[in-house]
């Protein structure tokens, strides 16, 4: 099988994947192994530590004495992981345990350590809580979630060629909402769906992004982004689910795609990573820049209302 993919098209990949009556991840898997000229067997382990990296992520992750450099954040994964796994959670074991992985990563992000960017730091979080609670809470085997991140990755090529990966470009809707389609992309796929019903749950899940600006609080990966994470995952289970049930996107995913850059080009520079506008701007968002910094260093940032 020789296979030519660009990852310009989500579309593409969809027919491609249906023309051979194969799973994105499969042909993702052969045409990876192709190009670099390794076996399946050599690429599928490179991505297999990769998860791997991701799992190790949780334990740190959720130690209730963990704290950012700058003191702002840590703890949030610990408290709920508890609920969770006391069974007190409002929402029952899977999304409760989706957004303590969600936070654990990014908590441990926001501490220096050791994480994988999905496909960036301030987005980390929401691609391995959800393979890892489709692991914990499905019965999905490591193999089946390891084979998911290449689907969730070509996905993520597909936004990096037609729009942007980074929230200085496009926003959060880059950054946590590319993360989020990838999430729901492997979800869908690790739970049976169509390579069609995998494109529906990236273009649901980008259009309930769509628009959300990077505002971080004193410019630093952690307010508001660190909860973003865990609304990102939830947001991608919700796309599958809708997905799963043959509920379609009336805007195809390219299209959503581009929607999506559209909107980041046209969003002002103080809402795109500049620690300028949005929480960064408020009140509180200025004392807690002044708490890590000192009042000098905050006055020479301009707010914009």
């Amino acid at each position: 099988m020789d296979l030519q993919l660009n990852y310009h098209s989500i579309a593409e990949l969809t027919a491609a994947a249906e023309e051979h009556q194969t799973t994105i991840s499969r042909l993702v898997l052969k045409q990876q192994a192709q190009q670099m000229e390794l076996s399946e067997e050599e690429i599928f382990c490179r991505m297999a530590e990769t998860y791997q990296v991701m799992a190790s992520c949780i334990q740190p992750g959720c130690d209730p004495a963990l704290k950012s450099t700058s003191g702002l954040t840590g703890g949030s994964a610990s408290k709920l992981r508890r609920i969770s796994e006391e069974g007190q959670s409002l929402t029952g074991s899977l999304l409760s345990g989706a957004l303590y992985r969600a936070l654990a990563v990014s908590e441990l992000n926001a501490a220096m350590g050791r994480i994988v960017a999905a496909p960036t730091a301030g987005s980390c979080g929401i691609l391995p809580a959800a393979l890892l609670t489709m692991e914990a809470e499905k019965g999905c085997s490591v193999h089946d979630c390891v084979m998911a991140m290449f689907t969730a990755s070509a996905v993520g090529m597909v936004i990096a060629n037609n729009a942007s990966l980074a929230g200085a470009q496009g926003g959060c809707q880059a950054e946590c909402g590319s993360a989020a389609a990838m999430a729901a992309a492997a979800v869908t796929e690790l739970a049976g769906g169509s390579p069609k019903m995998v494109s529906h749950a990236v273009a649901i899940t980008l259009k309930n992004i769509l628009g959300l600006v990077c505002d971080p609080v004193a410019g630093l990966v952690e307010i508001p982004c660190i909860k973003r994470n865990a609304s990102g995952t939830a947001g991608a289970f919700v796309a599958a689910e809708l997905a799963l049930a043959g509920i379609e996107s009336a805007i195809p995913a390219d299209e959503v795609i581009w929607a999506m850059k559209k909107v980041g080009d046209s969003m002002s520079s103080a809402l795109k990573e500049t620690a300028e506008g949005g929480l960064a701007a408020t009140p509180t968002g200025k004392r807690l820049h002044e708490q890590v910094f000192g009042l000098e260093e905050n006055s020479k940032t301009t707010s914009v209302p």
